[in-house]
């Protein structure tokens, strides 16, 4: 009686561990499904391709100029890129952006934590060119049209 149960025991076993078999499709339907998901990709692909195309190069290059132009014009001497002066008049024209950004998506909390950063780093960067250069302060706000 023993040697039965052992025997049936481990047919069982065997038979647990032998995988399913999925029964395959028709070579003809996989085929034309493969067909339309990748009619579907390469279609979505152009339509993503066309939009990014048309807005990254225009808005890099604006900024690119933007950037150049207000770092050329706020530098001390002509390798001048990261003094407190330059970096304020930079935070403000992001500032002003982010602005006009929120004020037509008001829902995006993402870029408004961005701007509640650059406005912060603006404040200690002004507070540090005060503290050093009361003359330098007053005329970098009235220039940048910052009130305090």
């Amino acid at each position: 009686m023993a040697a039965t149960k052992k025997s049936s025991v481990k047919k069982k076993s065997a038979a647990k561990k032998a995988p399913a078999k999925k029964p395959e499709k028709k070579a003809s339907t996989a085929k034309s499904s493969v067909k339309k998901e990748t009619a579907k990709k390469e279609t979505s692909k152009k339509v993503v391709a066309k939009k990014s195309a048309a807005k990254k190069p225009a808005a890099k290059k604006l900024v690119k100029k933007s950037k150049k132009d207000i770092i050329e014009s706020f530098q001390a001497h002509k390798k001048d890129t990261g003094s407190p002066k330059v970096q304020v008049a930079l935070l403000t024209e992001k500032i002003n952006h982010l602005t006009s950004h929120l004020q037509e998506h008001s829902k995006d909390n993402h870029s408004r934590r961005g701007l509640l950063l650059m406005v912060g780093k603006r404040r200690r960067l002004l507070r540090y060119v005060e503290k050093k250069d009361k003359e330098l302060y007053e005329k970098l706000t009235q220039e940048l049209g910052i009130r305090k």
